[in-house]
C-alpha cells in the first residue's frame, strides 16, 4: 500500500494531489512518455479541455496494457502553454486521478513540437504484485 505524505510544516497542497507518496518494495514501476492531444486520426481539439481529455485516455489506454489503472498512478506531470488553462486541465485531471492522490507538478512552457499543442501530461504508476 502506498503511503501518503503531506507533513504539517509544509502547506497543504492547492488541489487534488498528495505531496509526496511512498511505494513499498516490489513494485511495477511504469513510466510514461508525454502524451499530447491528439487523435489517432492527426486531428486536434482547439481547447485544453478537448486535448487534456485525449492525453488522460492515451495514458489510460497505456495503464491497461500495463495492467494498472489510475489509482496506480503516483506522479502526474502536467505542462501547458497558458497560465489560464491551469484550472481546466486540473478540471480534467481531477476526473482521472484516483486515491491516494499522485504527486502532481504543473507547468506553463513555451511550446510544444506543434503550435496547435497546448497541453502534455506524463505519468508515473507503480503497482504491488
Amino acid at each position: 500500500m502506498k503511503k501518503v505524505f503531506n507533513p504539517p510544516s509544509v502547506r497543504r497542497p492547492f488541489g487534488h494531489y498528495n505531496h509526496g507518496l511512498l511505494v513499498p518494495p516490489g513494485a511495477s514501476l511504469l513510466v510514461t512518455s508525454g502524451q499530447l492531444g491528439i487523435r489517432p486520426d492527426d486531428t486536434i481539439p482547439a481547447d485544453v479541455t478537448g486535448q487534456a481529455e485525449l492525453c488522460f485516455e492515451a495514458i489510460k489506454a497505456i495503464l491497461e496494457e500495463a495492467e494498472m489503472t489510475f489509482a496506480d498512478v503516483i506522479r502526474i506531470s502536467g505542462f501547458v502553454t497558458r497560465r489560464e488553462n491551469f484550472s481546466d486541465y486540473m478540471a480534467v485531471r481531477d476526473r482521472y486521478t484516483r486515491d491516494p492522490k499522485p504527486v502532481s507538478t504543473l507547468l506553463v512552457v513555451g511550446g510544444f513540437t506543434r503550435p496547435e499543442f497546448l497541453v502534455e501530461v506524463e505519468v508515473t504508476a507503480a503497482k504491488v504484485v
